[in-house]
This record gives C-alpha cells, sequence and structure tokens, in this order.
C-alpha cells in the first residue's frame, strides 16, 4: 500500500513524517501510568491516532468507533494507540467511561511534545489535531492523514489502510 492523504485545513507547527519514512519513536504513559515505548512494537503494526481533547465530542466519537471495530484492527495485526494532551487521570477517567480496550497515551509533559515531532500539534491552541498514521511492522510510515479542527476522520479510510498491511 502506498500513498497519504493529508487535508490542508490546519498548519501544523513540525513537520509530519511522510509515508516511507521512519515514524518517530516516542514513550509516554497510558492511562495506567505504565510507559508505552512505539520501537517496542516492532513486528507489528501500530495505528497512532492523536485526538485534541478526551471527552470531547468529535474525539469520543472517532474513538467510539475505533472500539466498535477493534477486531478490523486486530485483523489486520496492528496495535492502537491514542495520544492526546491530556493528563494520564483524565485519560483513565475517558477509558473507563468509554470502554475503551486500547492504550489511551498522556503527551501532557512537555506538554504536546510528541504530537510536535508527528507534526500535528497547534501551538495556539494548545492541542493536538486529528492526525492518524498507521505504521508497518518495521517501524515505517505507511499511511498517514491529518484532518483540520471539527472535521471528524473517514473510517472507510482505515478500513482501506489496513487492508493494504495485512495481518501479521
Amino acid at each position: 500500500m502506498t500513498g497519504a492523504v493529508a487535508s490542508t485545513g490546519q498548519l501544523a507547527l513540525g513537520t509530519v513524517p511522510a509515508v516511507g519514512e521512519l515514524a518517530p519513536d516516542f514513550e509516554l504513559v497510558n492511562q495506567f501510568g505504565e510507559p508505552v515505548k512505539l520501537s517496542e512494537f516492532r513486528g507489528q503494526n501500530v495505528v497512532v491516532v492523536f485526538f485534541p481533547f478526551a471527552f470531547s465530542g468529535i474525539c469520543t466519537g472517532e474513538l467510539c468507533e475505533i472500539r466498535d471495530n477493534l477486531a478490523l484492527f486486530e485483523g489486520a495485526g496492528a496495535a492502537v494507540l491514542a495520544v492526546s494532551v491530556d493528563s494520564k487521570f483524565t485519560q483513565r477517567a475517558y477509558a473507563e467511561k468509554e470502554g475503551y480496550g486500547f492504550d489511551l497515551l498522556a503527551d501532557f509533559w512537555p506538554h504536546g511534545a510528541v504530537a510536535e515531532r508527528y507534526g500535528v500539534f497547534d501551538p495556539e491552541s494548545g492541542m493536538a489535531t486529528r492526525g492518524t498514521f498507521i505504521i508497518d511492522a518495521d517501524g515505517i510510515v505507511r499511511y498517514m492523514v491529518v484532518n483540520p479542527r471539527g472535521q471528524a476522520r473517514d473510517f472507510a479510510e482505515y478500513r482501506a489502510a489496513l487492508a493494504g498491511l495485512g495481518g501479521n
């Protein structure tokens, strides 16, 4: 699978990793305070989903769609890592309320540093934009999309991108 989709409705501070490039490594804590490092997922596909804020309308709809279709991701051998600038405490309350069975990562401090490395941090609002990066088992970005503020991601695009990866 090749190709990338990028919306231009909002400028990002950093450079968005391109399809075919090695995904920037990071380590953040999940909603339980456990460290999660991207490079530890080598050997399996990963979907990194940046979202603005926990408990917000569009974000909740998008993450609930992932929750309700988690078998699609698992069938492609993909772990889901959802990232926002919220604290681990907020992430935990959010995951418990919505029943998310995947890691919610806190890009809390330094504030938005990982989102900035992925080119999806908006310094004016202090939040990540809606960026999605599908990374293969070798750590290479195989799909990416950045949606402007207020525009939800197209779930059908996940299906197509994941189908191109295949399961492991």
